[in-house]
């Protein structure tokens, strides 16, 4: 792990959501170097379900050996943030270091995401990443260290990002062009930066969203407070950068990554906003025997303000709700015949498999579960899902559900499919006839 320098050493460090998880694990990054820490959350009484609270989290930064001012803030609230930047800057005499970590979510579609989750997540991400800034800055411009992170991620316009959970992807890059504008406007006297995980990080929300099984593809918190520790420590001239904490921290010379996971050597989960897309993410959770509850984006709700401290996720956000900060989940639709295959496939795909294959196949499917879907045997380690691939297909096969299901379970032999006129195939033959001999090998896992 990055070693402390002790470079914050009497710093004030401004936290939202910093009373569990990824908040707290960079609260007590920098209390090790002896920072004063604000604890700007809104867990003050014990929570049934939840671990931790403002003063407890003040507790664990002291014996770290920081100083603690825990603080009652919702980032909805801008009284309440104002009222906590003035106590900060009472005991502490100014803000060195503002951290947005606070955050709500909501993994559900247009017409499953009531208004009020809407305005939660936007008042809540957005708004309360901006309100929190806008107080800090008088005093984060007075500073020499002066800087600004955010827990958001790179801003990517791929539209399998908006699909599924379009409000919480507006509100969480709503987080992140913040950082872009101020750190432009602020150049040269605030470093303003975003910060998200590479992987899935093992928070409670994560437990909820991917389900039994699923902390074993995850890393833990403390990879995320080693990335923003090296943010903090560096110059103000570092400023306007979407960082990603692995990408980071191998820059800086660490090496050694099993000793962030929770369980070495376990295969990791991607984490959202990367370019891997949910329904892959949805296969490798099940593929390492994980329960994913969020598929299809229309699962699951949960809603926080305390951000990622507790979360991950969907990022790392903590999933709480607006009122007694509980998470909903409704049942899990069963996958249908071609997605439960599609899911198989993913699983049986190995190294060998691509490297003996090299194709990209597209599957134009009719009937139940009709539309697009494709297998990736040529890209890095594979892939398999719904919609186009994002690169060049080889093969065009269209066929019905029925009879795409019948074929990779060897009921039906592709030949016999296409002399029939049941399967038609553009594109690259010899390709075609490489994925028949590979049918094989998944229709023994059917």
């Amino acid at each position: 792990m990055l070693p402390n320098t002790g470079k914050l050493a009497g710093c004030t460090l401004f936290i939202t959501g910093a009373s569990r998880g990824i908040g707290k694990a960079i609260a007590l990054k920098a209390a090790k170097d002896g920072a004063n820490i604000v604890i700007a959350a809104k867990t003050g009484e014990p929570h049934r379900t939840l671990p931790g609270t403002i003063y407890t989290a003040a507790e664990e930064i002291e014996a770290a050996g920081g100083k603690a001012l825990p603080c009652i803030v919702n980032v909805r609230e801008e009284q309440q943030i104002a009222d906590a930047v003035e106590k900060a800057v009472q005991k502490f005499g100014g803000i060195d270091i503002l951290v947005n970590n606070a955050s709500a979510i909501s993994l559900t579609g247009t017409l499953e995401t009531p208004t009020k989750k809407v305005d939660l997540m936007m008042s809540a991400n957005t708004r309360g990443t901006y309100l929190a800034s806008k107080i800090c800055l008088p005093y984060l411009r007075k500073s020499n260290i002066a800087h600004i992170l955010n827990i958001s991620p790179p801003i990517n316009l791929n539209p399998i990002w908006f699909k599924n959970h379009c409000a919480y992807t507006i509100s969480k890059y709503g987080m992140s062009m913040c950082v872009l504008g101020m750190a432009e406007e602020y150049r040269g006297e605030v470093a303003v930066n975003a910060l998200w995980p590479q992987t899935a990080i093992h928070t409670s929300a994560m437990d909820m969203l991917g389900g039994a099984g699923v902390e074993q593809q995850c890393r833990k918190t403390d990879i995320l407070a080693d990335a923003a520790y090296c943010i903090l420590t560096k110059p103000k001239s570092f400023t306007g950068n979407f960082v990603i904490d692995e990408n980071l921290l191998r820059e800086e010379g660490i090496k050694n990554f099993d000793v962030y996971a929770v369980a070495p050597g376990h295969p990791l989960l991607p984490d959202f906003f990367l370019d891997v897309d949910p329904d892959t993410l949805a296969m490798k959770m099940e593929a390492h025997g994980a329960s994913p509850v969020f598929k299809e984006g229309k699962k699951i709700e949960s809603a926080k303000h305390e951000g990622p401290d507790g979360a991950k996720h969907e990022g790392p956000d903590e999933a709480k709700h607006e009122g007694p900060d509980e998470a909903e989940s409704a049942a899990v639709k069963p996958l249908g015949p071609v997605a439960e295959t599609f899911k198989i496939i993913k699983g049986a795909i190995s190294d060998d498999v691509v490297r003996s294959t090299q194709g990209v196949y597209l599957f134009e499917l009719s009937g139940d579960e009709g539309g697009t879907w494709y297998i990736d045997l040529k890209n890095k380690a594979g892939s398999a899902g719904i919609g186009e691939p994002p690169v060049k297909v080889d093969v065009v096969m269209s066929m019905s559900s029925g009879d795409f299901v019948k074929m990779f379970s060897g009921k039906l032999k592709p030949t016999m499919a296409f002399m029939s006129g049941k399967l038609k195939i553009k594109g690259n033959m010899a390709l075609a006839m490489k994925l028949e001999k590979m049918m094989t090998q998944f229709s023994s896992k059917l």
